[in-house]
């Protein structure tokens, strides 16, 4: 009677699958230039393992693990760290976005804007869709945050004023700055204007 195939095995395989050890194993070798031989030198294992280990037909133990690791300098978390954890994909689809004034108190604020990235969680950046309005220069309250920013104008004419500094740009133009300073916005022009802004958390 032929005897049945068992299934732990299997089981085995699909529960370490989104860890992509294989991957990693040969990542690190790569990153090295080293070839299975001297691999195979250093951990004391053979190099038909080390392929077998590499092309995902051999599952490893940990003893095997912690071998390579130790050529590597790296800990035995870094092959049990879930790729598609640690890449952080996050989509904010058009309709989904919701456009706030830049004071929560005072609807007609000399800008708008609508958050680039809020379904992404601990970002390094902040983006936004800003929208300026044409308000009166007496109206403009200049701000200032810690870290960096970028504004890249889609279109319209904008009015930007950076400490004693005032820049007109157009669409197209795009300017970098340390946020620390006091700068402020305002449509100098007839029409609609907009910008893509982003802001680091502080600097780098």
């Amino acid at each position: 009677m032929k005897q049945k195939k068992s299934a732990v095995p299997d089981a085995i395989e699909e529960s370490i699958r989104p860890f992509a050890i294989p991957e990693k194993l040969r990542g690190l070798r790569l990153k090295k230039s080293m070839g299975l031989a001297q691999l195979a030198q250093h951990t004391g294992l053979s190099p038909a393992m080390l392929s077998r280990l590499e092309n995902g037909r051999l599952v490893p133990t940990l003893p095997t693990l912690a071998r390579i690791a130790l050529v590597f300098d790296v800990g035995l978390d870094y092959f049990f760290n879930d790729p598609r954890k640690r890449h952080v994909v996050a989509i904010a689809r058009r309709q989904e976005r919701r456009k706030f004034p830049a004071e929560p108190q005072n609807a007609a604020a000399p800008w708008h804007f609508e958050s680039l990235d809020f379904r992404a969680r601990d970002r390094r950046f902040n983006g936004f869709l800003a929208h300026f309005h044409p308000v009166p220069r007496t109206r403009l309250l200049p701000h200032f945050h810690p870290g960096a920013e970028l504004l890249y104008l889609i279109e319209g004419e904008l009015e930007l004023s950076i400490g004693i500094e005032t820049i007109c740009l157009s669409a197209g133009d795009s300017i970098y700055f340390d946020s620390i300073q006091k700068h402020a916005y305002r449509n100098a022009g007839v029409g609609p204007c907009t910008a893509v802004v982003v802001t680091s958390r502080q600097l780098f």
